[in-house]
């Protein structure tokens, strides 16, 4: 039997697990979504998934229990109820991990040894010049800094917020599996919390060029957590 899980933070995260072997996507969707989420299998002939599109709570959304659905060829296979609280404050904007090179912000397992990006965007006053970003798949804390050479210059990030970004790389030796990417600020306090997913065969490399770390994006969400809907200030977006 299929089982649909879901928990909060900078918005949805969902993952599958318990599926017919063989399967190859499940939409989720909710009345909840501003869009569907498409998950795929964690790797071939897995029976859980990773995500392969993003998704945000809508904005202006009552608070109060959703159902979300997830179907797998018009074929529902799971559901679960998820409770939104009400809007509020947006503090963080955007928190992803991508490739270090060609940049990509979609939610994707990463394998152990790849070199990453890691970008975090607060919307309002900053934490000063730097953050730093702790897992257990990193050896050491990464540092993210603004006006940093690992900043993409994503539109998403124009209207006033402050990015920070750093890159590092994935232990070789990280176990397959879910792990939490917690950015603190400089003072200690927790400022966002993102999961990442490690899979497949380890990345081969010569010399390291950087300080080993490591990052990947991934999904999950606690049955009946709490997803805080988050109201962004209204501001103006600057020209490139």
């Amino acid at each position: 039997m299929s089982g649909l899980l879901a928990s909060g933070g900078l918005g949805p995260d969902f993952r599958v697990e318990g599926m017919a072997p063989g399967w190859d996507k499940v939409e989720v969707t909710s009345p909840a979504l501003d869009k569907p989420v498409i998950l795929v299998p964690l790797k071939k002939g897995a029976r859980e998934s990773s995500g392969l599109e993003w998704s945000m709570i809508r904005s202006g959304l009552r608070a109060g229990t959703y159902p979300f659905t997830a179907t797998s060829h018009g074929r529902t296979v799971a559901t679960v109820s998820v409770k939104v609280a009400a809007e509020g404050p947006v503090g963080i904007r955007r928190f992803v991990i991508g490739p270090q090179k060609a940049f990509s912000d979609a939610p994707a397992p990463k394998r152990p040894g790849t070199d990453v990006r890691v970008i975090l965007t607060v919307e309002g006053p900053a934490w000063g010049d730097s953050l730093t970003v702790r897992s257990p798949v990193f050896s050491d804390p990464l540092t993210l800094t603004t006006n940093s050479a690992d900043d993409p210059g994503c539109k998403c990030d124009d209207g006033g917020g402050t990015v920070y970004a750093g890159h590092t790389r994935v232990r070789e030796d990280v176990p397959e599996g879910r792990y939490t990417l917690t950015a603190v600020s400089d003072h200690g306090k927790r400022i966002a919390e993102q999961y990442v997913t490690i899979a497949g065969a380890p990345v081969e490399h010569g010399p390291s060029w950087m300080v080993p770390g490591a990052v990947a994006a991934g999904a999950a969400l606690a049955v009946g957590g709490v997803i805080a809907v988050r109201r962004r200030s209204r501001t103006t977006a600057s020209s490139e």
